[in-house]
This record gives C-alpha cells, structure tokens and sequence, in this order.
C-alpha cells in the first residue's frame, strides 16, 4: 500500500476502483504521448501493460471515447484520436476566455486582487525553484497550476472544468516538450510576472493583452510546428 493509500484509508476515502484506476492511467499514457495519435490500442495489451483484467480496461476505453480520446471499432481495438487541424489555436484562444473571465470576477475588490495575486505569486515562486533546479516536470506542473489559480479564483465550477479540459489537450500537444527550451521557461517567468501585475493593478483588460501575448509568443510556439 501507498503513502498516498494510507492517506486515503485513514481519512475514510475510497480506494479508486479498477476502473478508475484504469481510466486515469491509460488517460495519463494518451496525454503524455505514450500511445500515439492514430495509433490502434487492444485492451488485452493495455491490460497487461496496467496488470488487470480486461473488464476495468473495456469500461476506462468507453469513457475515453466519450471523452473524444478514443474511437473503438469492435473486434479491431480502440484508435487513439489524432488532434483536430488548428486544435491548438483554438486551445489557446479559449484559455484568454476563460483566464480572462476569471479575473474579472475575483478583482472587484482590491482585497480579492490581492488574495489572487498572492496565489499567483505562490505558484510562481514553486516554478522559479523548479527552473532553479532544472525540474523541468515539476515546472510544467506549476504552470498548470498558477493559470488553474486564476480560473479558481473566479468560482465558477464550470468554467474550472473547462479549463481542466483545456489543460489535458494542451498537454497532449505538447508531448513532454514544451519546456525543453531554457529560453522559454525564462520567458514564462517573466510573463508570468506581469499578469501578476494586471491583476494587482485591478486591470482585465491589461491581463488580456499580457495573457494573449503570453500563450502567442510561448505556448503557440510551442504547440505548433
């Protein structure tokens, strides 16, 4: 048992069933590129590649079709579903709708400004270790973490599950190589800094622009060849 199953067992929180947990890592194998877009995947194979059964396996790949991850053909497997053509544009211009809208909700006052501010400062603090250090993994994850802030920050649940879609196609596109360049891990500090400011200073419209040019010169970049 795990550190984090202990956890689970003394708080009195369920253990994640096998499908769950089939779910979550043949989703995390999908977004991380382990299983290529357009390839065929077989649920005995990800069966043993997870050792489980088939079952839970079956139930994680009709969950993932839903979801627009896979598409099964019966008796054949399930396709890993290839990115639609300008997906990542469309990811990205999304994220200023979303990010944007968060941060006109959570700076009415100068008082939640500031609260949003100091959670944005918080995550940007963990990225300057982890670019300290070289941990480039770490880094992503607290990029992932600071834009959530700001979409939290506005309390609309809905909006907060659209941006955690948003998240898990950006991750796919980006297949581990999207803070590989030292240059642009900089540039996100930086960046990141000044939509600090924006939202200090109380400005959505600032945020925006600074936003906007943030996912352009940084993350398109990135995403697209």
């Amino acid at each position: 048992m795990t550190q984090h199953d202990d956890a689970s067992a003394a708080l009195g929180a369920p253990a994640p069933s096998a499908a769950d947990a089939a779910y979550a890592a043949t989703k995390a194998a999908l977004l991380d590129g382990d299983f290529p877009v357009g390839s065929m995947l077989s649920e005995g194979d990800v069966a043993t590649r997870l050792g489980i059964s088939r079952t839970p396996v079956r139930e994680a790949f009709l969950r993932l079709q839903v979801e627009g991850w896979l598409r099964l053909y019966p008796k054949r497997g399930a396709l890993v579903v290839p990115p639609e053509p300008g997906e990542a544009r469309d990811v990205l211009d999304a994220r200023v709708l979303v990010e944007t809208s968060g941060v006109r909700a959570a700076t009415s006052t100068q008082a939640e400004a500031d609260a949003l501010a100091r959670a944005m400062q918080a995550r940007l603090d963990e990225q300057h270790s982890a670019h300290a250090t070289d941990d480039l993994q770490a880094f992503a994850e607290h990029d992932l973490a600071f834009h959530r802030a700001i979409v939290e920050a506005g309390g609309n649940l809905l909006l907060l599950g659209f941006q955690d879609s948003l998240a898990d196609h950006e991750r796919r596109m980006s297949t581990r190589s999207l803070w590989r360049r030292k240059d642009s891990s900089q540039l996100v500090l930086a960046q990141h800094a000044g939509l600090i400011d924006a939202v200090t200073r109380r400005d959505p419209a600032l945020f925006e622009q600074r936003l906007r040019e943030h996912l352009t010169t940084v993350h398109r970049r990135l995403l697209e060849p």
